[in-house]
Formats: structure tokens, C-alpha cells, sequence
């Protein structure tokens, strides 16, 4: 008679008949995590002598054996089972290391060789409780920010062998449901929070093989509030460095900062991007120029009640300048006139003076607009000014060229009335002379 035995894709295949072993009644044992310990498989062998058997292993739930073992052969070890795994006497098997996933049922069978076929039978099936201490499935939150009337819900789910039991405390207090309070399997829940509801609130999971804790604070939200003193108002020089301050308190302390200059908002205009830097309690401008004087506003935010503002105005000193100067300006001749030139200064500029083709030029007159009575051809020429402030000048004006010519006069004016029938045509008459030539315009009153 030949026996033929091979593996093929976790299975068996015998060619003659498999008898299974004489069952016995199902048990339970427990491991501790981490331990070892071996799963009782007892049979006879038929009629009482040895045989060629074959020992498979098999764990519900999982379709492939995890345990195929038969005399001469490597044996073979299901998946997660690597090295965990040997046989311990005829058919008993050795687990170790064991893991909270290895809790289950398992089933032994034995099959020998070489004898006439029988009907499958029951193996020994063996139930494996994992002992382990509580571990956390889901934890619930380390702090909580509420504000009164808002309701609030604590997860806390744990697993362990054997099942463990949760209770939940209020400042160390045993906790109990009432009106506004439910306890669940894997979570508190509070409605209509109230301030005598603040406090500390623990998890508390425990077994016989050990306890695990989960503490949550719950605090009632407070927004964004300024701390003092609030930006205050500042003067610098043009280049140098601005801070200014605005911090704020706030419960919970994820505080927003926004920054406004002049109402709008820092960040959303080109020029400032480079020079403007928002940090937790300050904005900094670096370098300063000219046009960052204005009113700077900081609002505050946590995302509870209104923003908190405060504002400070920020004075940029500089020294005096030209910042625009006609090219070309014309003066009337025998008339009065002026050569205007706009100037910026902060603090106000002091003086101005003027040069006329190259030489200095008084016109006794208000500083910034040279006024010129009875202009004449002499007043003609290139003219320059220079402001000055308590920071001097930051330079002269571009060249003006100032022309004397004649002013407008009229050489036909329209009569002071003209009559004429409905429908008839009316000519009106309106011309003039000057250098250059003036420009004429017709209104209706």
C-alpha cells in the first residue's frame, strides 16, 4: 500500500482514507498578553497502534489553517502565526507571545493514515481568553472650551479581556445621570452646560487584570480681549523700524490677529508685503516710508463673541520734500501771478527757497507758492525751490520753466441781449487774443 502526502495552497491532500480523532468535549483557557501557553489536543491512535497522522489547526474566523504539521515535513504556519507557533506533544499546540487578537475559538483535528474512510467528525475545539489589562479604543479630548447653554459630548471606549467596565468622575466624585447628564456605554453626554458644570471630568476603565484613566477639563470660553496697555501712538523717522504692540488673552488662547491701516486690511496691498509682518501681539514695519503714517486698528479673534479692537495713529517723520512741480508754467504779463510748487514735510517744513536760472530768487511771498505782482518780461526764466523742516531737505524740485505771455483779451465779445422771433437763427459773436492763444468756451445760464 503507498501513502502519498502533499502541500498544496494551505490544504491537504491524502490519497487514502483520513479518520479524524476521537473528539472531546470543547474548553476554555486563558493567557495573559505577552504569555504562553499551549491549546490541548488529546487522541487515540486506532485499535491502539501508531500510525502516520496528520495535525491541522484551524482558528475561527480565518479560512486558511494556521497550523499544519505531519511527520518528515516542514510544517506549515498561517499568516501573524510566524514564529509563535509549534507543536507540543502529539498534537497540542504552542502559542506564544500571545496577542490580544489571538482570542477566539480554535479547533484541532487529526487525521490518520491508511485507514478506511469514516464520516468527518468534530474535532477538539478550544476558546482562548486573551487577560489583558484596559487599553483606550478612543480617548476623550485633554480640554474642552464650552460657553453656558452649549452642550457637550465625552467619548471614551476601551477593549481588554476580561470586558471593562467604565465609570466616570466630577472632581474625583463619582458621577450619577440626572436631568441634563446621561451616562453611556462609550460616552458622557451633558446638556445646557451650566458654570456648575465646569470642572474635571476622568474616564475611568478598569478589569481584574487593571485600570486605565482618561481625564478631560472642561472650561467655559471667554473671546479675544486686549491686554493692556493697547498700541499706543507712535512717531518715527522715515527707514527706521516700527512696532507696535497688541496682545490679548482668551480662553481658548487660539487668538487671530488682524491688522487695519487706515480700515483696510494689512496684507491685501502689494507695496506692504515685503515690509509688513503680522506676529501673535505685534506688527512690524520695516523699513518705514512716508506713507505708512495713518491709523493702524488691531482686532483680535478667537472665534467667540465680537472681536476686540484697539488702534493707534503712527506719525512718520521725514524730511521735506518736492513731490510735484509743473514743467512748464505760464505768467501773465502786467498781471499778478504764481510759480507753484507742491511740497510734503512732517513735521511742517520751515522755509522754502528758490533759485531763478541758477541764482537766488526772493519773491517775498508765502513760502511755498512764489506770488510775483506785475509780472514782466524779466520774471521769465528756470526756476527751482528747496523745502526745508526741523530734518532738512530731502532734495530740490525738478526744473521750471516759467513763460511770461499776454493774458486773454477779448478782441469780439457778445452783445448784453439779442431778440429775435421764435424760429429765427441768432449769430453770436466771441473772440479773443493772447499768448498762447487762449482757448474759448460757450455756457449756458
Amino acid at each position: 500500500m503507498v501513502t502519498i502526502f502533499c502541500f498544496h495552497h494551505s490544504t491537504i491532500n491524502i490519497s487514502y482514507g483520513l479518520l479524524p480523532a476521537t473528539t472531546t468535549e470543547p474548553y476554555r483557557t486563558t493567557a495573559n498578553l505577552g504569555e504562553n501557553v499551549i491549546l490541548r489536543c488529546v487522541f487515540d491512535f486506532p485499535e491502539g497502534f501508531r500510525v502516520p497522522y496528520v495535525i491541522q489547526w484551524e482558528k475561527k474566523g480565518v479560512k486558511i489553517p494556521i497550523y499544519i504539521w505531519y511527520d518528515g515535513y516542514h510544517p506549515h504556519i498561517g499568516e501573524g502565526y510566524e514564529d509563535r507557533v509549534s507543536l507540543s506533544g502529539r498534537a497540542s499546540l504552542n502559542l506564544t507571545n500571545v496577542r490580544d487578537t489571538d482570542q477566539g475559538w480554535y479547533e484541532c483535528k487529526v487525521f490518520f493514515l491508511n485507514r478506511p474512510p469514516e464520516p468527518i467528525r468534530n474535532g477538539t475545539w478550544v476558546h482562548l481568553d486573551v487577560l489583558a489589562p484596559p487599553q483606550f479604543r478612543v480617548k476623550p479630548p485633554d480640554v474642552i472650551y464650552v460657553k453656558v447653554g452649549e452642550s457637550v459630548t465625552l467619548p471614551c471606549e476601551t477593549y481588554g479581556t476580561p470586558s471593562p467596565q467604565i465609570t466616570w468622575y466630577k472632581d474625583n466624585k463619582p458621577l450619577k445621570a440626572n436631568s441634563n447628564i446621561q451616562i453611556y456605554n462609550h460616552e458622557l453626554q451633558i446638556d445646557n452646560i451650566q458654570l456648575s458644570d465646569i470642572g474635571e471630568y476622568r474616564c475611568t476603565s478598569r478589569n481584574r487584570e487593571g485600570s486605565i484613566n482618561a481625564i478631560t477639563k472642561i472650561i467655559i470660553a471667554g473671546p479675544a480681549v486686549i491686554t493692556l496697555p493697547p498700541p499706543r501712538n507712535t512717531t518715527k523717522l522715515q527707514g527706521d523700524r516700527v512696532e507696535l504692540v497688541c496682545e490679548a488673552r482668551a480662553l481658548p488662547s487660539n487668538v487671530t490677529y488682524r491688522w487695519f491701516h487706515d480700515g483696510q486690511e494689512i496684507g491685501h496691498v502689494p507695496w506692504q508685503e515685503s515690509r509688513f509682518v503680522i506676529k501673535p501681539g505685534m506688527l512690524v514695519i520695516n523699513p518705514s516710508v512716508a506713507e505708512d503714517s495713518g491709523h493702524y486698528t488691531c482686532e483680535v479673534s478667537n472665534g467667540i463673541g465680537s472681536p476686540d479692537t484697539a488702534s493707534a495713529y503712527l506719525n512718520i517723520e521725514f524730511p521735506a520734500r518736492v513731490y510735484y512741480s509743473p514743467t512748464i508754467q505760464y505768467l501773465p504779463i502786467g498781471l499778478s501771478g504764481i510759480v507753484r510748487c507742491f511740497i510734503q514735510a512732517s513735521p511742517p517744513f520751515q522755509f522754502v527757497t528758490w533759485t531763478k536760472d541758477r541764482r537766488p530768487f526772493d519773491p517775498n511771498a508765502t513760502p511755498d507758492v512764489s506770488s510775483i505782482n506785475n509780472v514782466s518780461l524779466e520774471h521769465q526764466g528756470i526756476y527751482r525751490c528747496t523745502p526745508y523742516n526741523v530734518h532738512g531737505t530731502a532734495e530740490s524740485s525738478q526744473s521750471m520753466e516759467v513763460l511770461v505771455r499776454d493774458p486773454p483779451v477779448f478782441t469780439r465779445k457778445p452783445k448784453d441781449q439779442y431778440v429775435r422771433a421764435v424760429n429765427d437763427e441768432v449769430s453770436i459773436s466771441c473772440d479773443g487774443t493772447g499768448q498762447p492763444k487762449p482757448n474759448i468756451y460757450w455756457r449756458k445760464f
